[in-house]
């Protein structure tokens, strides 16, 4: 079986589209899917399945949450192997200094990524942006929501993406690499 992570959009910020992780655990076990394990409250679940294609496993599992637990969330899958690239190809991540400002936006279609380019004022915020082959990576030394490069360059990406901050692609990677230790069960 392969390894994934399946990153859920927009669950669990504020009060709107909330999902208990157990409750999402529960689903994944009942999709045929192993060892499905979650990282904190965040929307991440990291799980074994079939060979299908990233793409196969997002519109199943995103059909199945929507009918099974009413919440309709773009999901976005990736790899183990997809993930390790992620991580190896993160060029800011050795001057980022805090890694909760040090966003990755991880996409449906690695093509989005292609028509990205440096993001209006990125310069003038002392933002830098970097673009890899699976995800995009922006500094926000002052914070995301303070830095409006990071807004409009987000914006720019349409329904297609989900961001993380470093520190949490660095332990679902971790997890997935070490199997899994301080995930929930």
């Amino acid at each position: 079986m392969t390894r994934f992570v399946a990153f859920f959009r927009g669950i669990n910020v504020g009060k709107a589209r909330r999902l208990a992780m157990a409750d999402l655990r529960a689903l994944f076990l009942a999709l045929g899917y192993g060892d499905p394990r979650t990282l904190l409250n965040s929307g991440n679940v990291v799980f074994s399945g079939g060979a299908d294609a990233e793409r196969v496993h997002a519109a199943r599992i995103r059909t199945a949450v929507a009918s099974r637990l009413g919440v309709d969330a773009p999901v976005i899958v990736k790899t183990a192997g997809a993930l390790r690239t992620v991580v190896a190809e993160n060029a800011l991540a050795a001057s980022a200094g805090d890694a909760s400002r040090l966003l990755v936006a991880l996409v449906d279609d690695p093509q989005l990524l292609r028509r990205l380019g440096r993001p209006p004022g990125a310069a003038d915020d002392a933002s830098a942006l970097h673009v890899g082959a699976e995800a995009a990576y922006l500094w926000c030394p002052q914070g995301i929501l303070k830095t409006p490069a990071a807004l409009h360059w987000l914006g720019g990406l349409g329904k297609g993406v989900t961001t993380r901050n470093w520190a949490t692609i660095v332990k679902l990677e971790g997890m997935l690499r070490a199997g899994t230790p301080g995930a929930q069960r």
